[in-house]
């Protein structure tokens, strides 16, 4: 069969080419078209229609001045997806292009589906409409997501967590302490890693405030785990800690405890089971934290926090991200306390809600077999 499969970001392209290898395990006679990156190109062993570098665009400023791409690349998509006729479109979040696409697709009577929800449950939720307009299938890898679809009437399977999978097949060989402070030349100190975002407005925003907390901490060795490609000096003019690339579970399993932006980040550092307070600063105004708990429709923002439907680890948002309550947060989890204790039985609760499936090969067959009925 033939899949066409849209991944308009990184961490999109690292899940579509795990379903590509997989959807080969279940179908011999598969063959692909897709947007996506590197990883898929490896995958399907064939270019993209569109990569994602020329994809990924965000926040409005940046969509507002790529507006003609963006149309573009939405023209192209329809053109290639309505002259292949593949068997089935299959979405990898990307909402505001791949919710376009579905459009077209669905007009064609081609069968779509999506791996990896949008986050709708936590803004945007009106976007439900298209989705069951639109979509044949909903593939979720949040388990917490299968009560906001039955909410709303739409079928959705949870299919395991991605991170569950990374995390349990690299544990193994991640490095032990001695190796890793001799292969970074660090001194033996115990370490806060500082994970302070991927993107350089987050770096910009985070960063400062985290450098200022850990200072309080004279004993410890803060070390930043450096995201891809953003140069060395976004992290230098803020403090001269150590900035490791490429070995942040090695950084994060040999850490104390960390301060973490939000993202997949939390989830990570909470599946490799290191103590860390969440930290989103942003502009700090309290009247966009005030717009902001307008706007989003859940109760916290870190995964492990949602999937455990619970707060187990502390959030500090916008205003209330400073020095002082980072380091209020952070000093009982640097030793012993009954607040570490209760933060390391959360993550256990979380893992076992999370359960052990592999999420592109269920996702694989899931879809294989619909196709064949």
């Amino acid at each position: 069969m033939h899949y066409f499969i849209i991944a308009g970001e990184a961490s999109g392209d690292l899940h579509g080419a795990a379903l590509i290898e997989a959807l080969r395990e279940a179908d011999s006679d598969a063959r692909f078209s897709f947007l996506g990156g590197d990883r898929m190109a490896v995958a399907a062993a064939s270019g993209p229609i569109i990569h994602n570098r020329d994809m990924a665009f965000m926040g409005f400023s940046e969509v507002l001045r790529h507006l003609p791409k963006i149309f573009s690349n939405l023209s192209v998509t329809r053109r290639a997806l309505l002259d292949r006729r593949p068997d089935c479109l299959i979405l990898i979040d990307y909402p505001s292009f791949n919710l376009k696409v579905a459009k077209t697709a669905s007009a064609a009577g081609i069968p779509v589906f999506y791996y990896i929800s949008p986050k709708i449950w936590a803004w945007k939720e009106w976007r439900i409409r298209a989705i069951r307009r639109y979509v044949s299938r909903m593939f979720s890898i949040l388990p917490f997501e299968r009560q906001f679809y039955a909410r709303h009437d739409f079928p959705v399977d949870y299919v395991g967590n991605p991170s569950v999978e990374e995390i349990d097949s690299l544990r193994s060989s991640l490095m032990s302490r001695d190796r890793f402070l001799a292969e970074h030349k660090l001194r033996d100190r115990p370490i806060i890693a500082l994970l302070p975002g991927s993107r350089m407005g987050e770096i910009r925003c985070n960063l400062p405030v985290m450098a200022e907390a850990v200072r309080r901490f004279p004993q410890y060795r803060p070390v930043i785990a450096g995201a891809p490609a953003i140069p060395d000096d976004a992290y230098s003019t803020v403090c001269d800690y150590p900035v490791l690339r490429d070995s942040t579970l090695d950084l994060l399993a040999n850490s104390r405890a960390a301060l973490v932006t939000s993202g997949t980040a939390t989830l990570e550092t909470a599946l490799i089971g290191t103590p860390q307070v969440v930290v989103y600063r942003s502009n700090g105004s309290k009247i966009a934290y005030n717009i902001m708990r307008l706007l989003i429709k859940v109760d916290y923002i870190s995964l492990p926090n949602l999937i455990a439907g619970r707060q187990i680890i502390p959030e500090l948002i916008l205003h209330n991200c400073t020095p002082d309550t980072i380091s209020a947060d952070l000093a009982p989890l640097l030793t012993d306390t009954p607040v570490r204790a209760a933060q390391l039985s959360g993550y256990a609760d979380m893992r076992r809600e999370l359960g052990s499936s592999t999420a592109a090969v269920t996702t694989a067959r899931l879809i294989v077999d619909a196709l064949k009925k």
